[in-house]
């Protein structure tokens, strides 16, 4: 589902649903009401998204921090318990 605008500046005439073109003064209120309700959700949608790129350029960043303070840190071997 797509808007479609004319000019930069013109309003959304039209609505675009499965491939078929509505004019929106021709929708019900009810029509309207769920295109905008989209919107919301869309929107919403690209800032969670955006979100979660922030995150995880942070998590990144934390992973290279951790990895550069444990460098010279030699790891504990952890030693095999011995079978009876």
């Amino acid at each position: 589902m797509a808007a479609k605008k004319k000019s930069k500046d013109e309003a959304i005439k039209t609505w675009t649903i499965d491939g078929q073109e509505y004019n929106l003064a021709d929708l019900s209120e009810n029509a309207k009401s769920q295109i905008v309700n989209l919107r919301v959700v869309d929107q919403e949608i690209a800032n969670l998204n955006q979100q979660l790129v922030i995150m995880q350029t942070a998590r990144n960043a934390y992973g290279a921090a951790l990895n550069t303070e444990i460098a010279d840190k030699k790891p504990k071997v952890k030693s095999k318990a011995k079978k009876h």
